[in-house]
């Protein structure tokens, strides 16, 4: 699923407890991360997480159900772009557009990963 569009179906949901549910069923929806892709763990999540790049092509994966739905998000935010166009992104400022109500850890690991792909 395209950025785009998680965006303007989120911007639907007003209900935050709804919210989190999609997010969920984003990570539901997430492709399989194919054989050819180099995969990275990200420290600082609370949950296992990775973020797996095969060219300009992003995918993920994640043991927990909610995280596997925000490495969703973010890998569909960068997917088809090169390393200088995500470090010219302010991805911080666009998940945060996003008004998702997610905790401290979780936030360290959006944090975490934003980090990972500004550096890339």
């Amino acid at each position: 699923m395209k950025y785009a569009d998680m965006k303007n179906i989120l911007g639907m949901i007003d209900n935050p407890v709804d919210r989190l549910d999609m997010v969920m069923e984003f990570g539901r929806q997430m492709p399989d991360v194919p054989d050819t892709a180099q995969c990275t763990e990200i420290v600082g999540c609370a949950s296992y997480a990775e973020i797996c790049r095969d060219g300009n092509h992003f995918f993920g994966r994640a043991d927990s159900a909610l995280v596997r739905g925000i490495v969703a998000i973010i890998t569909a935010m960068v997917d088809g772009k090169t390393p200088q166009q995500i470090k010219k992104m302010d991805m911080w400022a666009e998940f945060s557009s996003l008004g998702l109500n997610l905790g401290t850890g979780r936030m360290g690991g959006v944090n975490s990963m934003i980090r990972f792909l500004q550096n890339l």
